[in-house]
């Protein structure tokens, strides 16, 4: 199992230029799309993340065939030749939910394992359950399986009861290839979504509202291949955003979208950070010695996202006074937080509160990564903190952060990956 081993310095300041990979949370439900068309999809920008690769395994045992080429994807599925998502891929990624609607839709049947467990805390999917149901499957659940079946979907009225990103993917893909017209409610809004339909409607797809809370679908009897853009990770942009904040360093983000970094970006500044648009595709963020204390609360797009609710906990342990941090979105987000109190961090939780008092020195330590946005604050943690500091399970940074360790290393952090 590898780790990364950081000599960290509360001295430090990040300079330099970065590049920003292109967004996990946005090439996966592109993947899986094209499990709608026999037709191939070419994807731009993809990451070389382990969730990609994870999900191609997943798109292989269903009969697709693809090729990654530096940074472009090339993705064909012209027959399932099965509709069985097995557990043994699913329960390492519970984004492969998302094959549920397109096998379902094209297929006429789905056979999905239940995700499980989650390290973040429960991701219900009763919402796209209930939403397969209401464009006419039946479904059945048996053996720790999802078993969908319809001889075609049918348009409805489907009203979320809350927002769901994954939910609103799936049927939307699933809403594509039904008889009639389909109308989504309350739909998630993340670019993430947006990007995913965008890309149905290249393929041929009849989609208004895109980007709205109310999406109407009117079905078509096939899809066709398109090219496809990824965009870049505002994850990782926000990260690195951190990054330069917390150092008081000088960060040249390149290919970046500011206008899905709105509320990180606002948080920052707050803070004291200074934050320039270069153009339409760089920002460039100078930290301020004098980190400013704040409170946030995690909402849906375009709120801040719980996704950077653990790197901004660490700038907050190196501010002028206390701040509360409330997560609203996974009821067990806070499990970087017993890790951070390793490396000499002031928090206490209160349910889904977390108060942060800063400014406290952090000294290294060693320190267990528990999931994808906790390693990344334990990175941003280790930058500063006096000393060694050494992150095990590194496998969670992998999931989604394509080689931050190099990122880092040329922006002047003294990091180094230990293989075994």
């Amino acid at each position: 199992m590898e780790k990364i081993r950081i000599l960290g310095d509360h001295a430090l300041q990040l300079r330099g230029k970065v590049r920003i990979s292109g967004s996990k949370n946005a090439v996966l439900p592109a993947i899986v799309a094209s499990l709608l068309t026999e037709e191939r999809l070419w994807l731009q920008n993809t990451p070389r993340v382990k969730d990609v690769f994870t999900t191609l395994t997943l798109m292989e045992e269903l009969g697709a065939d693809s090729e990654l080429k530096e940074d472009i994807l090339s993705i064909r599925s012209k027959k399932i030749i099965s509709p069985e998502a097995s557990y043994e891929l699913v329960r390492s990624m519970r984004a492969s939910i998302l094959v549920l609607g397109p096998l379902l839709a094209r297929y006429g049947k789905a056979i999905v394992a239940l995700p499980g467990g989650c390290a973040i805390g429960s991701r219900p999917i009763d919402l796209h359950i209930a939403g397969m149901q209401r464009l006419g499957a039946s479904i059945t659940l048996e053996h720790g399986y999802i078993t969908a079946e319809a001889s075609r979907l049918r348009g409805a009225d489907i009203q979320f009861e809350k927002k769901t990103v994954g939910g609103t993917e799936n049927l939307l893909m699933a809403a594509t290839l039904a008889q009639g017209e389909t109308v989504l409610r309350n739909c998630a809004q993340e670019p993430e979504v947006v990007s995913m339909a965008e890309l149905l409607v290249k393929m041929g797809a009849r989609i208004d509202g895109v980007g709205d809370e109310v999406i109407r679908i009117r079905g078509v009897k096939e899809l066709g291949g398109a090219t496809h853009e990824i965009i870049p990770d505002r994850i990782e942009a926000g990260t690195f955003l951190v990054a330069g904040a917390l150092t008081g360093g000088d960060i040249t983000l390149e290919k970046v979208d500011p206008g899905h970094l709105t509320a990180i970006v606002e948080k920052l500044c707050v803070s004291g950070a200074n934050i320039e648009k270069v153009d339409d595709s760089t920002l460039r963020v100078i930290g301020c010695p004098d980190i400013k204390p704040q409170d946030i609360t995690t909402s849906p797009y375009p709120g801040f996202p719980t996704d950077m609710q653990a790197q901004f906990m660490v700038l907050m342990t190196q501010a002028s006074g206390t701040s509360i941090i409330t997560e609203t979105i996974f009821d067990r987000r806070f499990s970087h937080v017993n890790e951070l109190l390793r490396l000499g961090a002031n928090i206490e939780v209160n349910g889904d509160k977390a108060v942060v008092k800063g400014k406290t020195p952090l000294s290294g330590a060693e320190v267990m990564a528990t999931d994808l946005r906790a390693s990344a604050s334990l990175i941003l943690a280790g930058l500063i903190a006096r000393g060694e500091t050494v992150i095990n399970d590194v496998e969670h940074l992998d999931r989604g952060y394509e080689k931050i360790e190099d990122k880092l290393k040329r922006l002047g952090a003294s990091i180094e990956r230990l293989k075994k």
